[in-house]
């Protein structure tokens, strides 16, 4: 599904009706589509990843809930984030969080066995969160994300994902020409997902309960790659 919720002539639970194909989702229009199909909360977030928007997500990501975001997409071999002013866009989820941190807390951490230094929370035991890195400092913040170009989840440096996400501004000109009928937001996709993403929380079921994959990693270095 692209960014917008491109629906290819697919049943709508938003509107109960088929949709035409090259039709665009707005965000808030996603976030209604989430709570129908999924029967979870979602809380639509606008003015970009960044300010005092970065600690919300990241204390989300942290107890262990996902992220619904519009990015542009590399369409060559990795599928990254990147800057084409939405032109590729697309949505991606990421459902996990790696921090790199100068110390891991005391109590409710394992060391993974296979790699020294990247410490997971112990499920079923209380742990203390980390202290988030500041913004700004460059290497200690990735996403676990996943989206539809790709079978296979992806580490995503947050401040890629925040600069993509902010700068979904333009239709593709070259969809504008080739003779298909788009159907795009009101206002256009600036209006529509421009520094917008929605906060996925599980309805009536606690953190152990959640359907929501939880992953979530802390490492000791200060640009973790795994």
């Amino acid at each position: 599904m692209r960014a917008g919720g491109l629906v290819d002539g697919r049943y709508s639970p938003v509107t109960s009706e088929w949709r035409p194909p090259g039709e665009t989702r707005a965000v808030a229009d996603m976030g209604r589509l989430a709570q129908e199909v999924l029967g979870c909360q979602a809380k639509l977030l606008s003015g970009g990843l960044g300010g005092p928007n970065r600690d919300l997500v990241l204390h989300h990501l942290v107890t262990g809930h996902p992220l619904l975001i519009p990015t542009s997409y590399d369409e060559d071999f990795n599928h990254e984030p990147c800057q084409r002013k939405g032109y590729k866009a697309h949505w991606a989820v990421s459902a996990g969080i790696l921090l790199g941190v100068p110390a891991v807390p005391s109590l409710g951490y394992t060391e993974d066995p296979e790699l020294p230094g990247l410490f997971h929370p112990v499920l079923g035991m209380p742990c203390q969160p980390p202290s988030l890195p500041e913004e700004g400092s460059p290497g200690a913040v990735y996403l676990l994300s996943k989206q539809g170009k790709s079978w296979h989840y992806q580490l995503w440096d947050y401040d890629q994902v925040r600069e993509s996400n902010l700068q979904l501004t333009d239709f593709s000109p070259s969809r504008a020409t080739d003779g298909r009928m788009y159907i795009v937001p009101a206002g256009g996709v600036r209006a529509g997902l421009c520094g917008q993403a929605l906060l996925l929380t599980p309805q009536g079921c606690s953190l152990a309960q959640s359907p929501f994959e939880v992953c979530r990693h802390f490492s000791t270095c200060d640009d973790p790659k795994v």
